[in-house]
Order: structure tokens, then C-alpha cells, then sequence
């Protein structure tokens, strides 16, 4: 998915470096007729390596640079030195980056800490000089081992956002706009459907200097297995938030309903996200007059019995401490008593 300069999903071309050939020397000097074999050993190849950078937030580097090839190891040589290593190359890339093997699809590893670095591609083995076999019968090998092949192979980076809260709704639901509220992040808000083409991140403020990051992504539309809208893609970025925060306006025909469509939506893509904690708000609250928010809070606590939920407005500022506080708590509940 590309959204300016937001990428999460490239294909990369990577090559180790080839090992450097040992060397098949012969010691000559002007006072030692036969000074034996002291060729040296190759240098390795340079690796391939990826590495955790906590500093960067997409894989627009890739964009244009789909090739990466390390170092050649260099030759021995006499006096039994050892070749230099070829260079190694890093790959930065953000923190909750995915590595997939592009040609049998299989997960690799994945970037969850800085500076964590992973060899995805090591590269080839010096060969061995020719003092290596000297030996009482052999006592002038006149061989040495050549370097071995660097790594050549197709993988693929997809970048899953890390957050603590994602936020799941219909377009239009008030999603990016509660976002710009509650953090000092800046989404584009507009008045149609599809505005976030991308995941945002936000930071929020809580009590006594605490703070838990929630992601928006863009919204979901009934059918979005069979590729309307949006499709699934971006579902990826809430995977690995622990809890999902709904939101469904209060205009709509039925609350329960649409929470029943973006739960089943969720279901088809990966199962495993119903394991999650969840949290309802209720947006644009600020609609209702007294009578009607009376008579939705009593279907909402009806149909809702063992999920939190909160009526908010993002633009009037109402319950935006409360359902902060509700996040809160459902963040930091001991797990040995998860309903």
C-alpha cells in the first residue's frame, strides 16, 4: 500500500558477498631456498543483515532501490594473511517489520527491537590457503581452495504497525478526527469516505505522565473480503495491537449491527483478532438530545453486555477523559482475569 511517502510493502532482490580464494603462495626469500607453501586464507563475503531502527516509520528507502548486493571477500595472500571481509550491508528498517521469503512465501523472522539485527543473506565462506595442507608427503601444495558463492534469494518486507490501541470502523466513522483530538497527530480529515489511505500513529497523554499509542487505519466497508473499498491490506497494522477500539457513529440505523459487520469482516481476514480485548464508542454523540441518548445507552447496555462502551464527541469534546480512562483500564487489566 502507498500513500505518499508511506510504504509497508516491498520486494527485495538481495546477494551476499563471495568468499575471497585462499592463496597458493610459496615462501621465497633469499637465504631460504624452500620456505614451504604460506599462502593465506580468504576473506567471507559480506552479509546481508536487516536491522531494527525504532527512528523510522515506513519503507519508502525501498522504493526505488530494489537491488542490494555485499561485498566481495578478498584474496589471501603470502605470509599466511588472511584476506579483508567483504563489506556488510544493513537494511534499516521500522520496528514491526515482517520477513517473508518472496518465492515459498515463509516467514523469515521479524523486527521487534531496535538495533536488532538479522543475517538474511550470509555471505560465502573464504577458501583456505595453501599452508592449510601442508603435510609430510605434501610438503609443496601447489592448490588452495577457491571462496564459496555468496547467497542469492528473493524476500519480501511488510511493515505492521506497532500501537496499543487500533481503531476499527466504517469510512467517515470519526476515526481520524478522534485521533487528531486525543493526540497531537495531524490526519487528513475531510467530508467523504476513504480520506486515510494510510495508517496514522498517535501518541496519548494520560494521567501522571503515562501515555499508550493508538493507530488509525483506513476504514472498512461490508465486503472487503471480496475486495471492496480498501479491501483487507491494511488490516495487517492491527494485528499486533492488544485491544480494538470500535467506532460506529450514533446515526446509524442499527449500533449493534454495524459492530456485527466490522466484527465479521475482522473474522474472515484473521480469526485471531476476536482474541483481542475491544472497546465501543459511540461517535457524534453530540447529536443526541437528552431523551434519545437515554433510550440508546439503554439498547446499547442491552445488546453490549460484556464490552466496555463509552458515548464520545470528538468535535464538542465529550467523553474523551472517560473513554481514555476505559482504554486505560482495559490496557493495564491483569490478564489472569480477561473475561
Amino acid at each position: 500500500m502507498r500513500e505518499g511517502n508511506f510504504i509497508d510493502y516491498v520486494k527485495l532482490h538481495v546477494t551476499s558477498g563471495k568468499g575471497g580464494k585462499g592463496s597458493m603462495h610459496l615462501h621465497r626469500e633469499k637465504y631460504i631456498e624452500k620456505g614451504g607453501p604460506d599462502g593465506g586464507d580468504g576473506g567471507r563475503g559480506g552479509h546481508v543483515i536487516i536491522r531494527g531502527n525504532e527512528n523510522l516509520w515506513t519503507l519508502h528507502e525501498f522504493t526505488f532501490k530494489r537491488h542490494i548486493k555485499a561485498g566481495h571477500g578478498e584474496h589471501g595472500s603470502k605470509q599466511r594473511s588472511t584476506g579483508a571481509d567483504g563489506e556488510d550491508i544493513y537494511i534499516d528498517v521500522p520496528l514491526g517489520t515482517v520477513i517473508r521469503d518472496t518465492e515459498t512465501e515463509e516467514t523469515i523472522d521479524e523486527v521487534v527491537s531496535h538495533e536488532q539485527e538479522i543475517v538474511i543473506a550470509p555471505g560465502g565462506k573464504g577458501g583456505r590457503g595453501n599452508w592449510h595442507f601442508k603435510s609430510s608427503t605434501n610438503q609443496t601444495p601447489r592448490y588452495a581452495q577457491p571462496g564459496l558463492e555468496g547467497e542469492e534469494r528473493d524476500i519480501t518486507l511488510e511493515l505492521k504497525v506497532l500501537a496499543d490501541v487500533g481503531l476499527v470502523g466504517f469510512p467517515n466513522a470519526g476515526k481520524s478526527t478522534l485521533l487528531s483530538v486525543i493526540t497531537a497527530a495531524k490526519p487528513k480529515i475531510a467530508n467523504y469516505e476513504f480520506t486515510t489511505l494510510k495508517p496514522n500513529l498517535g501518541i496519548v497523554k494520560y494521567r501522571d505522565y503515562r501515555s499508550f499509542v493508538v493507530a488509525d487505519i483506513p476504514g472498512i466497508i461490508e465486503g472487503a473480503a471480496e475486495g471492496k473499498g480498501l479491501g483487507y491490506r491494511f488490516l495487517r497494522h492491527i494485528e499486533r495491537n492488544s485491544t480494538l477500539l470500535f467506532l460506529v457513529p450514533c446515526d446509524v440505523e442499527s449500533i449493534e449491527g454495524q459492530y456485527e459487520i466490522l466484527l465479521d469482516e475482522l473474522r474472515r481476514y484473521n480469526p485471531e483478532l476476536l482474541d483481542k480485548d475491544r472497546v465501543l464508542a459511540i461517535s457524534k454523540s453530540d447529536m443526541l438530545d437528552e431523551e434519545l441518548k437515554a433510550e440508546l445507552e439503554k439498547e446499547v447496555a442491552k445488546a453490549f453486555k460484556k464490552i466496555p462502551y463509552v458515548f464520545i464527541s470528538s468535535v464538542a469534546q465529550q467523553g474523551l477523559q472517560e473513554l481514555k480512562d476505559t482504554l486505560w483500564e482495559v490496557l493495564n487489566k491483569d490478564p489472569l482475569h480477561k473475561a
